[in-house]
């Protein structure tokens, strides 16, 4: 329970608040709440694959691992749409943003501001040309999901939250389920 004296408070802020014009709110909520870097990121699996199938991974600048077609979001830009244009900017698959669905979980919230929203699309890898620029990125290839190459860091904790490389099993960190 909210002592007394804090909830006649927080009425009196509220009350303060709700008053203000809407763009003077909208700046004092942006001032106030968490800044976060939104990102996109895209599994795409081959659809022809048999057994436990095959993931397209990226080897980019500095090429000491493998990683996702990723990428940050324009300004206003959808996450759909953003997770559509990387995959095509990083390896020639031009996709519309509704053949990719939503991964469960669609949002990964990292530690240092960023948040990761992914996406998730089959596409059959015999008739899929890939296309690298070889600045962003170097390689672009199939690779059997039990048997990945070298991954970066955030990669493999990312496919973790979905069972998937070297670190499943290890994520996502337990959830605590107790009431706030």
């Amino acid at each position: 329970m909210i002592p007394r004296y804090r909830a006649t408070g927080r009425a009196i802020f509220y009350q303060a608040f709700y008053r203000l014009p809407l763009p003077v709110r909208r700046r004092l909520v942006k001032l106030a709440v968490p800044k976060y870097i939104v990102g996109a990121v895209t599994l795409v699996r081959d659809s022809e694959a048999t057994g436990a199938g095959r993931l397209l991974m990226l080897r980019q600048p500095p090429g000491k691992g493998w990683s996702l077609p990723a990428g940050l979001l324009d300004r206003g830009e959808a996450p759909v749409a953003g997770a559509a244009r990387e995959l095509f900017e990083e390896s020639g698959i031009r996709l519309p943003p509704s053949r990719l669905r939503p991964a469960v979980p669609n949002a990964i919230v990292h530690a240092k501001g960023w948040v990761d929203v992914v996406f998730e699309t089959e596409v059959p890898a015999s008739d899929t040309e890939l296309v690298v620029d070889g600045a962003e990125v170097f390689e672009a290839a199939w690779h059997p999901l039990d048997d990945l190459p070298k991954l970066t860091w955030p990669t493999a904790r990312l496919l973790a939250y979905y069972d998937i490389g070297p670190l499943a099993g290890q994520f996502p960190p337990p959830v605590p389920d107790t009431l706030p």
